[in-house]
């Protein structure tokens, strides 16, 4: 076996993957706010990639790095194939999906039923950093329906960190695989971070970030104190200007684009270069609704870009003129 390439990663601040939400459109403004913080595609399942259109998948934009690819399997050949096609896409490391809750991931015996099996993820683990030189991470829950003791959890860490792997991504609620849905599990599981600590606690050789009801850089430092990194998800994406932030706060480095009509001007050329290759304006304008949240005008900007960017050779013209209507 050769030696494996440590490649650092300072991964205080991250953007969880968010099915249908997190894409390239979406990492790309992401990236304008904080050029720290690491990004995190959607979760992409082994047979899409295998089987399916693998430029769409995974094709992204050099300005996102570090940017890493979420995986969705649980055959250990195909996750191998599958990080070493990351790997070759350029991709900064792999990510497992050991959290997803839905029945579609079920019944495909990944996400986060899979917490029920370590063996299995540790199999996978380990095949998947085989197979690259690149860091190969998992992200789970804190437990799965009646599995949810602190001691079936250090079992399931201990297992796949036994595997060689150093980075855990923990979303600290429990998962209820049926009779909540997704959004369900979500909200209704009580957050619960002390778990999470305790879980740095026991294993202060891994490194530990914590996932799950972020909002505020005021929490993230806090939970930073006794966690090696944040994973913030929809306040991200619902309140990105949350971000700009960021790269002074946590990593000492000035971001250049100050306001948030910066950031929506610096977006144009990309807008531009992406119609000129047949993308739909409505595909990135998604994205940046929540740009002006709280700020005067912010729901004409909303409103402006939703009625709009949909249409027919909608263009760059869409976000400026959206722009005169929070004008300070």
């Amino acid at each position: 076996m050769f030696a494996k390439k440590k490649l650092f990663m300072n991964r205080q601040v991250c953007i969880a993957p968010m099915l249908d939400w997190t894409d390239k459109h979406c990492r790309y403004f992401h990236r304008l706010l904080s050029q720290q913080a690491v990004l995190y595609t959607e979760m992409v399942t082994t047979g899409a990639l295998i089987n399916g259109d693998k430029q769409r998948h995974l094709a992204f934009n050099s300005e996102e790095h570090p940017v890493a690819l979420q995986l969705g399997g649980s055959s250990v050949q195909d996750l191998a194939l599958c990080s070493k096609i990351a790997e070759d896409y350029a991709y900064d490391e792999v990510n497992l999906n050991v959290g997803c809750p839905s029945e579609r991931v079920q019944k495909g015996r990944f996400g986060a039923s899979l917490m029920a099996e370590p063996e299995l993820v540790a199999e996978c683990v380990a095949a998947m950093q085989e197979a690259v030189n690149i860091p190969v991470t998992v992200k789970s829950r804190i437990g799965i329906d009646e599995q949810d003791s602190y001691e079936e959890l250090v079992r399931f860490i201990e297992t796949i960190a036994q595997a060689g792997c150093d980075t855990f991504i923990i979303h600290a609620r429990k998962a209820w695989l049926s009779g909540l849905s997704p959004k369900q599990n979500r909200d209704v599981p009580p957050l619960r971070y002390d778990v999470v600590q305790q879980i740095k606690q026991d294993f202060p050789q891994l490194e530990i970030i914590i996932n799950g009801g972020v909002t505020t850089l005021e929490q993230t430092e806090d939970l930073l104190t006794s966690l090696d990194g944040v994973m913030i998800g929809r306040e991200a994406y619902h309140n990105p200007y949350l971000l700009a932030e960021v790269d002074k706060r946590f990593y000492q480095h000035e971001n250049q684009l100050k306001s948030r009509h910066e950031v929506a001007l610096a977006l144009i050329p990309y807008i531009q270069q992406k119609l000129s290759e047949g993308e739909r304006l409505h595909s990135i304008t998604r994205h940046i609704l929540g740009l002006f949240h709280g700020v005067q005008g912010a729901r004409a900007w909303r409103r402006h870009l939703s009625e709009q960017a949909p249409k027919a050779g909608a263009n760059e013209n869409v976000v400026l003129q959206a722009l005169e209507f929070v004008q300070v």
